[in-house]
């Protein structure tokens, strides 16, 4: 999958947060030539606001996050840093 056609793949999956901002960076171009690399998959970084998120503990936040995106950590992500936020926090 194109990098472009990720991003929109994880944007679209991330739709199930019913998130309020989702900034996403590839940060591959870091990694080049570290294992997860030669593979294929992507380093990420993701900040996502959702009020779904609003009580939950930070492991609960990356569960959704994880869950939402469960397929593509399997074969296109190597790497993703998370942010996740309330609204009323960021």
């Amino acid at each position: 999958m194109s990098t472009a056609g990720l991003i929109a793949s994880i944007e679209a999956r991330l739709a199930v947060l019913a998130p309020e901002r989702v900034e996403l960076f590839d940060e591959s171009g870091q990694h080049v030539g570290h294992d997860g690399a030669k593979g294929g998959g992507g380093h990420y970084q993701l900040v996502v606001v959702s009020p779904r998120f609003t009580g939950a503990s930070p492991l609960a936040r990356h569960r959704m996050v994880y869950d939402a995106l469960s397929d593509l950590m399997r074969r296109d992500i190597h790497a993703l840093s998370i942010r996740a936020y309330a609204p009323e926090e960021f």
